[in-house]
């Protein structure tokens, strides 16, 4: 790895020109998973400000990617009360095997348009954080993209995390839960599963993939709690008009989140009911996708009210 080389530009320092095969990380923080939340100003971001990655050679970088070493990063920003609990730092890595067609942020679908970040370094901003983690019970959340698309990095910066004392959360679809080997899971203190659709069918129409594998992380999370060594699940859905709202398949997603706590009790500690929204509907247009919602509305909130008590009538706190 010695042709890999790290420099961290000083805090307030010039943009000095860079070799031609150097990346700087300095785009603009984004929201990995914003579709949900309600229309606002974009929230303030620390984007990847700073970083830059020079002389990575394809072979070293794939080399340091498998041993998770180096990781493709989004972006990542400092939040509250969003991506777990306290004030996080949110990681988006790039990388993503669903194709969700309210995707918030499909630039992040190939791994390749991400930038190089080693986890040596991300842990390093971590550590800036522990105070404010500290006073607001916070910590650190890994999301994308899919963050098991990149196993390796992400066990790598869990457990980093974790030996300075920082509570960890991974935001996934659960589809590549085969990828998070139980060392990685033992580092992971809640885990945001965002569960797309309650039928194949439904499921497949929103992300062009299948149902079961997530189904199946949910499931083997509940049971590793019997072992001592499971995480908290919040369960996250998106609510969109005409795709999502059915009643029968609310009521699926509903049986699904009761019956890990079936499982294990306190499995499932929150369900998070996100309405749609057209926030990312540019960036589609600016990568040259098609966007097949682009006349859908926002739900009602008597729509979001009415999943909203599906889900409670389950014995789910829901909001």
């Amino acid at each position: 790895m010695a042709a890999m080389m790290i420099r961290v530009s000083p805090p307030g320092a010039g943009s000095a020109p860079l070799p031609a095969d150097a990346t700087r990380l300095d785009a603009p923080a984004s929201r990995g998973r914003g579709v949900g939340r309600a229309p606002s100003a974009p929230r303030a971001g620390h984007g990847l400000d700073g970083l830059d990655v020079v002389e990575v050679e394809r072979a070293e970088r794939l080399a340091a990617m498998r041993s998770g070493e180096l990781g493709s990063v989004h972006s990542w920003e400092l939040v509250t009360a969003v991506d777990g609990p306290g004030t996080r730092l949110t990681t988006f890595l790039s990388g993503c095997p669903l194709r969700c067609l309210y995707c918030h942020n499909p630039d992040t679908f190939a791994m390749k348009d991400g930038t190089p970040v080693t986890a040596e370094e991300l842990l390093s901003r971590m550590r800036r954080y522990l105070g404010v983690f500290q006073a607001t019970g916070g910590g650190i959340t890994l999301s994308g993209g899919e963050v098991l698309m990149q196993p390796a990095f992400a066990a790598r910066i869990l457990h980093g995390a974790h030996e300075l004392g920082i509570h960890t959360a991974i935001d996934t679809s659960g589809y590549l839960g085969a990828n998070a080997s139980d060392d990685l899971l033992d580092d992971v203190d809640l885990v945001l599963l965002d569960v797309k659709a309650g039928d194949e069918e439904t499921y497949a129409r929103t992300t062009s993939r299948e149902l079961q594998p997530t189904l199946d992380f949910g499931r083997r999370l509940a049971a590793r709690g019997l072992t001592g060594h499971g995480p908290e699940v919040w369960i996250r859905f998106v609510l969109v008009p005409g795709l999502t709202d059915a009643w029968e398949n609310v009521e699926r997603i509903a049986e699904y989140a009761s019956s890990l706590n079936g499982i294990r009790p306190g499995t499932v500690t929150r369900v998070e009911v996100l309405p749609f929204h057209q926030m990312g509907r540019s960036k589609w247009e600016a990568i040259g996708r098609d966007y097949e919602l682009d006349g859908t509305a926002a739900p009602s909130v008597e729509l979001t009210e009415r999943v909203r008590v599906q889900f409670r009538a389950h014995g789910l706190t829901t909001y």
